[in-house]
């Protein structure tokens, strides 16, 4: 069975999972693991909905194909005929306020005239294959967290900490999410100017992920997590370029590798560090390199605090969203066309990143909120060195019928203080049955294939 779908977050993230020194958390007692699968979900949600009902219990998620789709297909929207319950402006946003987001309300008061949010049914849609939900009760009672929270210890394949007892639980949950063994599929990626203009760049991407492998050990898995190919085709002028990224088990301990081919010299050479606040290529420096996926790479720079859980309007089941592509009338002036954005009420884990003294980034402070049933960091509200609101980034969740895994439509990062985004999404039907090997990503095989 082919198994496809739109715009997977995970791709080129790096995570922790060697062992090294520092204190362990206390790992999951069975009274806890008891939990996963009754009053929880398997991932560790609460199974119940809210008290006045705007959240649903959760059922399963979806786990059947919806009527008429066939792998290959762009994902149909199983919700499409849901109507819009009420919609979030400017002026009635005070009866709202305390499920928005501080980057929500910001994006609301900076652009009163053209900015909304459309609140559908909460449909928790989300769900992962059995084996990740067995996995996740296995290393439930084994994960810890290693060097200071730099790394994680005794987990494998499942989410490492479905009950969380901090923040960097938390994230390493998202880090460590099952978004598919390997993958192929193109990109897009735009940076409208504030008068609407764009240029939009495009990539062939490839990656595989051995942490989520069926039957992968901590011990086979050694030093090693995602390994990653980007091959670009546009703009032209840059077409042809290749690069691999080989991402570490512990990013503290040992940067991402990386090498590009440049087919005008017909060479291959070491790339030089991507993480952390280097500004991403092609996004005029709207987005640093740790923000994709909302955040990667090492966590060193940063101490976590887990503030709680709230019940947020946040983008979900965002399948007309993923279906448009780079279309004009979604990459619109100043924000993205909230026409295309369905929002939802979830309930999130809200965590608090501070930067640490001495150390350097361009963010101050992160606030982020994780998705209770997937783990994936949803939203994001990033500040600026005077503790000011500088960027609100999304990443609108959905589900992937025949692979049963939550992904992001796309990512979505807005710059308050230029009146800018940048977006970066799917521009096919994502394959999930490519066949790779390592063995498809060192730089061997790319100078094989820059002779080609």
């Amino acid at each position: 069975m082919s198994r496809r779908a739109g715009f997977i977050v995970g791709i080129g993230v790096a995570v922790v999972l060697a062992g090294g020194l520092g204190p362990p958390a206390a790992k999951l007692k069975p009274e806890g693991i008891a939990r996963l699968g009754a009053d929880l979900t398997p991932l560790g949600a609460e199974r119940a909905g809210n008290e006045d009902g705007t959240i649903p219990p959760w059922e399963g998620g979806i786990t059947e194909w919806p009527e008429g789709y066939e792998p290959g297909m762009r994902l149909p929207d199983p919700f499409e005929d849901d109507e819009i319950l009420f919609t979030i402006t400017a002026e009635n946003q005070e009866q709202y306020a305390d499920r928005l987001t501080a980057g929500q309300r910001a994006m609301l008061e900076a652009y009163p005239d053209t900015f909304m949010m459309h609140v559908y049914p909460t449909r928790r849609s989300a769900s992962n294959p059995q084996r990740i939900y067995d996995a996740t009760r296995e290393i439930a009672a084994t994960a810890e967290l290693v060097d200071d929270g730099n790394g994680v210890a005794g987990a494998v394949i499942g989410i490492p900490f479905p009950i969380p007892e901090n923040g960097l639980e938390v994230i390493w949950n998202h880090v460590l999410r099952f978004t598919g063994d390997m993958l192929t599929v193109r990109l897009f990626q735009a940076a409208p100017t504030r008068g609407g203009s764009f240029t939009v760049w495009k990539w062939d991407i490839w990656l595989i992920k051995p942490y989520s492998y069926e039957g992968m050990t901590e011990e086979r898995l050694g030093n090693r997590l995602t390994f990653y190919k980007r091959r670009t085709l546009a703009p032209a002028r840059l077409a042809g370029n290749v690069l691999i990224t080989h991402d570490t088990t512990n990013q503290v301990r040992e940067q991402r590798s990386a090498w590009v081919y440049n087919p005008g010299q017909r060479r291959v050479r070491r790339a030089p560090h991507i993480g952390y606040d280097n500004p991403a290529q092609g996004t005029d420096g709207l987005r640093t390199n740790d923000t994709f996926d909302m955040f990667n790479g090492g966590p060193d720079r940063y101490d976590w605090k887990l503030v709680g859980k709230r019940e947020v309007f946040v983008p979900y089941n965002a399948y007309r969203l993923w279906a448009s592509g780079p279309d004009p009338k979604l990459l619109t002036p100043l924000h993205l066309n909230p026409d295309y954005l369905r929002y939802e009420l979830h309930r999130v884990w809200v965590v608090e990143a501070t930067l640490k003294p001495g150390a350097r980034h361009i963010y101050k402070r992160r606030t982020l909120y994780v998705d209770e049933d997937s783990w994936m960091i949803v939203t994001m509200d990033l500040y600026d060195k005077r503790d000011q609101l500088w960027r609100v980034s999304e990443a609108p969740a959905m589900n992937s019928y025949d692979l049963r895994v939550i992904f992001a439509a796309l990512q979505v990062h807005t710059d308050l203080q230029a009146g800018r985004y940048v977006v970066l999404g799917g521009d096919t039907v994502f394959d999930f049955d490519v066949r790779l090997t390592e063995e498809d990503f060192t730089p061997a095989a790319l100078r094989r294939e820059g002779k080609r």
